[in-house]
């Protein structure tokens, strides 16, 4: 029953988290900030400009065509997952922020807080499999199609449109100006939240002692090892090539632990900007 419940919960954690951000970011920040920003929270942002109506009800109608356009490419668990995210997200904009005070200083300051928070806020919601519903309903069809996209990059193209109508809403090309460095702040922050969970690092070690230096790494370290045979080029000499993924903070173990068995080994550390299988993220038709 609790292994059930787990993912439940954990989903309910980051989105009220993350929808606390994103909140935070578009109703304390940007709200008097006099800037666009982008996708369909951005569209809801121009509106209340005008009408002072409350942005998360303004979202959530602007969501229901997206998603009857939607809904056939992306499923129902991402729906209802997404819903659930934006319900909550909609109720402490609506419900919660307007008891806080509205930031109405300096407008860089408010546009680059505004990005650090609602695209962290993003990301957290993005690692669970969900969406802050709107344009990223969009975003994740055509990150299904093309999965090489970073979610950051097709976001910025989206939000761009967006951007430059708050031109003549606002009436300043200085809104087109905090507009886009909002898109690049909230694309940072929401790849860094995105990639850092779902990331790691990958050693590469050629050694003459594969077997073992396997063996100390998951004793040590508790991580699993891909061994294949290898030949050296230039000396013709058969070698162990040992392939493992593993966190950021355990790398420097790793490399000590092949050093320490094969002091001539070599040892080929890189990124990964996402790691998925047992021990890290797992599938999300797994979650």
């Amino acid at each position: 029953m609790k292994e059930r419940l787990r993912p439940l919960t954990e989903g309910l954690a980051y989105d009220l988290l993350g929808g606390t951000l994103y909140s935070l970011g578009y109703y304390t920040f940007a709200t008097n900030g006099g800037f666009a920003t982008g996708g369909v929270s951005g569209l809801a942002l121009m509106i209340n400009y005008f009408t002072h109506l409350p942005m998360g009800a303004l979202t959530v109608a602007m969501n229901l065509p997206i998603v009857l356009l939607t809904f056939r490419s992306l499923g129902k668990k991402f729906l209802l997952r997404s819903l659930r995210s934006l319900l909550i997200i909609t109720l402490i904009m609506d419900g919660i922020m307007p008891h806080f005070p509205v930031y109405s200083g300096d407008p860089l300051l408010a546009c680059l807080f505004t990005g650090l928070l609602v695209g962290a806020g993003m990301g957290l919601i993005y690692t669970q499999g969900s969406s802050t519903g709107g344009a990223d309903f969009v975003v994740m069809a055509v990150r299904k199609a093309r999965p090489y996209l970073s979610l950051g990059q097709i976001t910025a193209v989206m939000d761009a449109v967006v951007i430059l109508a708050g031109w003549p809403v606002y009436g300043s090309p200085d809104a087109v100006l905090y507009g886009l460095v909002f898109t690049f702040v909230s694309t940072f922050a929401m790849d860094y939240v995105v990639n850092g969970a779902a990331g790691g690092k990958m050693a590469l070690v050629v050694t003459r002692s594969g077997a073992a230096t396997a063996r100390a790494i998951s004793d040590e370290v508790g991580r699993g090892a891909t061994l294949m045979p290898g030949k050296g080029s230039y000396t013709g000499r058969d070698m162990d090539v040992l392939l493992c993924a593993c966190g950021k903070m355990e790398i420097a173990r790793v490399r000590r632990i092949a050093h320490q068995m094969d002091p001539h080994a070599m040892v080929m550390i890189c990124d990964a900007a996402e790691v998925v299988g047992e021990g890290f993220t797992l599938p999300e038709d797994a979650n």
